[in-house]
């Protein structure tokens, strides 16, 4: 086999992530050597390489679910958004520079193009087969003309497109065919068919419409997949919990000990890296929201202060809303408090920041005893060591460098009482080191919580891929992707114009 698909959708959120993972993660166990691939990824949850990249977290997981070691070339632009305009720009894992939507849209496209087709290029002469994510959706009409990651890439490697859907939130027959009717005819000879996402009930009840909008648009559906609470992978710009989670609130298993502990994650404005308290989700007996209200840390037993884009504006944002002055009475009470990355460096004393925000220097809430300047160079690091006696392996994504004036050690940052910080992303993954640092949490929050022995963090992710594999494979027809990817669109596909659905 050699060839690949390109994932599109009708919408942002449509599904595209978790199809792609999932044909990733059944390709793989087929004993395809398969490769996932985004041209060009918003988002400000990103990951680093073993090389030293940052990419996409959705990418570094959909090249887990196909077994394979993530690399930049998987994901060689990525926009980490600063404002409504403006986006820091990420070039093959290292940032190039900082610019507005406009700027970005305006003069660039060919040669993000080449570096993008070159990329794929490399891509396939490695791997068997290449399964591409799009973005938002092809019809975005207004971007056409310096589209790189949903037509302009399909187009530039002759890729099949199969477009998925999301009918749970409904009018999705006139979502496929307006998608298709508003493409060129050259971008429409490559979209093959519909993927349906989602679906609730029985499916023949669906039949009649998939029947029709075949013959609507001479194009097939390829499958229809259940909806499936709490499966997905590391969300892109969601506020969602992955592993056994909901929108605000993880769902939550029976604890081992007596009590549950309750987790409170300040959702910062441009939070990055949110999935960080992923693994503590995944811990049964620990519940985990989202909050943005001061009386929402009175019953927490723990407040996670987490990354962000905008350490600056974050700041400005906990006092505004009268979060500040919580967590300093939380820090005063000897009551736990998590800062990781932007949320370690606002706990600090002081912030001199002429690169992300240009705010000049700024007071820090003072719960820890740090100082932080920021650089115009971006850390990308993957470092290992312990804590709390326990082995840990994390990885950094971040402007700002902290100088450390006192308190205990704790991974790269500090600890002062029950208030931790430190720059690592993805520590709490390690299970030995998560169960200690849980157990430190229950002891000061006065709770009798046990951390669960077997939670293995590591081993639920793969349980997740293998049921977006299932997924694909039960509900989807598989032979007939097989041939999209190895043959490529059919021919004779009809034209269908915008407004003529005849």
């Amino acid at each position: 086999m050699s060839g690949g698909l390109l994932i599109a959708g009708t919408t942002s959120d449509a599904g595209k992530s978790v199809v792609t993972a999932g044909i990733c993660r059944w390709l793989s166990r087929k004993g395809v050597s398969v490769a996932p691939f985004k041209a060009q990824n918003m988002s400000l949850n990103s990951f680093v390489t073993r090389e030293g990249a940052e990419i996409g977290r959705a990418q570094a997981m959909q090249a887990q679910a196909a077994r394979v070691e993530p690399s930049a070339l998987m994901n060689p632009v990525l926009l980490k958004p600063g404002s409504d305009r403006s986006s820091q720009v990420v070039l093959m894992g290292k940032p190039v520079g900082e610019m507005s939507a406009r700027g970005y849209h305006g003069g660039r496209q060919q040669a993000l193009l080449d570096t993008v087709v070159g990329c794929l290029e490399q891509l396939r002469g490695t791997y068997d087969a290449v399964i591409c994510e799009g973005a938002g959706s092809p019809a975005e009409i207004n971007l056409r003309r310096t589209d790189i990651v949903n037509m302009g890439i399909a187009r530039a490697a002759r890729f099949p497109v199969v477009v998925v859907g999301d009918i749970d939130r409904g009018g999705v027959f006139a979502s496929f065919f307006g998608t298709v009717a508003l493409l060129s005819p050259a971008d429409q000879e490559l979209v093959a068919g519909f993927l349906v996402n989602k679906f609730r009930g029985d499916v023949s009840l669906l039949e009649p419409g998939l029947d029709m909008l075949r013959d609507l648009t001479g194009r097939r559906t390829f499958g229809v997949l259940p909806f499936r609470h709490g499966l997905g992978i590391d969300e892109e710009d969601g506020l969602r919990v992955s592993l056994r989670g909901a929108v605000r609130e993880s769902v939550v298993a029976a604890p081992v000990g007596e009590d549950v502990l309750r987790v409170a994650v300040c959702a910062v404005p441009l939070m990055s890296n949110f999935t960080d308290v992923d693994a503590l989700a995944a811990e049964p007996g620990v519940v985990v929201r989202f909050v943005d209200r001061a009386e929402e840390l009175v019953d927490a037993d723990l407040v996670v202060v987490p990354g962000t884009r905008g350490t600056v504006r974050a700041l400005e944002w906990l006092r505004e809303r009268g979060l500040a002055d919580a967590l300093a009475r939380r820090a005063a009470e000897g009551r736990p408090v998590l800062g990781i990355c932007g949320g370690f460096q606002v706990l600090g004393e002081r912030i001199e920041d002429d690169v992300e925000s240009r705010a000049g220097t700024v007071d820090g809430l003072g719960l820890l005893p740090v100082r932080v300047r920021f650089h115009k160079d971006k850390t990308l690091a993957r470092p290992v060591g312990s804590a709390l006696g326990e082995h840990v392996e994390g990885y950094e994504i971040h402007h700002g460098v902290a100088d450390v004036l006192g308190g205990e050690p704790f991974l790269d940052g500090c600890r002062v009482g029950a208030v931790w910080g430190t720059h690592w992303h993805g520590s709490l993954e390690s299970d030995a080191f998560r169960r200690r640092f849980l157990t430190e949490v229950a002891r000061a929050a006065g709770r009798r919580f046990v951390p669960a022995p077997d939670t293995g963090f590591a081993a639920l992710r793969e349980e997740q891929l293998d049921l977006l594999g299932d997924l694909i494979e039960e509900h989807a027809d598989t032979d007939a992707l097989l041939r999209l990817i190895e043959t490529g669109a059919p021919s004779g596909l009809p034209f269908i114009a915008p407004g003529a659905p005849s």
